[in-house]
């Protein structure tokens, strides 16, 4: 087959940028989502994948619904922590194999550089053709404001490993299956997990588990840091609401802003870095909702936060996309 490389003009080669010009793609266009099910109470969104009967499996069109869903919550008020879980037996089986043509929904006859993706990672070619949709469903849980918790009540093979890696509390039933079987099908990991993966469970751990392939039980997962408890398939999503809950009662603000400042500080080259980051942080909250917090506590009471996480957050956020 003949191949060609792509021409291509050079726009933002920052990844957050580039990743808020995909999402601006979908802003403002309400989506009908067909592989999932998006329903919130008690300020808890619980999102569930679902195609039950076929085992969850992903597809290009769940990718972009998980996008859409992620992107639509960061900006919801009335969402304050996400709950992912899967409808029927599975979480998530991996990528349905069944599609025709390239299964992973990628455009053989070009060859990217990594030149090309740099220059234009936000452009059309790249994120129909080339980019992992797994990928991009993976920095729209990271970007998101919202905490967000993996039920995993079954099988979560492939990408359905994967994408819980971006979220940030796991839980599994005990009847879960979980599994990194990339290479053992000829392929590699993705959706940013050899980012995450390593950061969660250790680069030993995470290299064993991709380089076998193998599929673990819950327990294992638990002895091993990808979970934070085995549960009975029956408790697992109450749970998980349990965690949630207490989250949904703190400031939406404080709690976004701590929420990238795990992520993002922890990386940096020196603690200097963070320190600056902190100094804003706890500037700006201090004189908004930590009023609130620290009334509260001075008068034995439960806090009262007002501030939203779409219109109160503070001048410097997001700070990334400014450095």
């Amino acid at each position: 087959m003949a191949r060609c490389h792509l021409t291509l003009e050079i726009h933002l080669p920052e990844v957050a940028r580039a990743t808020a010009l995909f999402l601006d793609r979908i802003k403002g266009k309400t989506m009908t989502y067909n592989t999932l099910d998006y329903q919130v109470s008690e300020h808890i969104l619980t999102l569930t994948l679902n195609r039950p009967d076929h085992m969850n499996a992903y597809t290009i069109e769940m990718a972009r619904e998980i996008i859409d869903a992620f992107h639509r919550a960061s900006d919801d008020d009335e969402v304050r922590v996400v709950v992912v879980t899967g409808a029927g037996r599975a979480f998530c089986a991996g990528m349905d194999l069944s599609t025709d043509g390239n299964v992973f929904g990628f455009e053989e006859e070009l060859e990217p550089t990594i030149k090309d993706i740099e220059r234009q990672l936000a452009g059309p070619d790249m994120i129909d053709g080339i980019r992992d949709a797994g990928g991009t469903m993976a920095l729209a849980i990271y970007n998101c404001k919202k905490p967000v918790i993996a039920a995993i009540n079954g099988a979560a093979v492939g990408v359905g490993a994967t994408m819980t890696c971006a979220m940030d509390i796991r839980l599994a039933s005990e009847k879960a299956k979980i599994g990194f079987v990339f290479n053992k099908i000829g392929i590699t990991p993705e959706s940013c997990s050899s980012w995450f993966l390593p950061k969660i469970v250790g680069i030993s751990q995470a290299l064993e588990w991709t380089y076998t392939g193998d599929i673990f039980t819950a327990e294992e997962a638990l002895a091993g840091g990808l979970v934070k408890a085995v549960v009975p398939a029956d408790q697992l999503l109450e749970e998980a609401y349990k965690i949630a809950r207490r989250i949904a009662q703190h400031s939406p603000v404080a709690i976004a802003l701590t929420r990238q400042m795990m992520y993002r500080n922890s990386t940096l080259d020196h603690p200097v870095e963070a320190h600056k980051i902190d100094s804003l942080a706890i500037y700006y909250t201090s004189s908004n909702s930590g009023k609130e917090g620290v009334q509260s506590f001075l008068e034995k009471r439960t806090p009262e936060y007002t501030d939203t996480a779409s219109e109160d957050m503070p001048p410097f956020y997001p700070w990334w996309e400014n450095a």
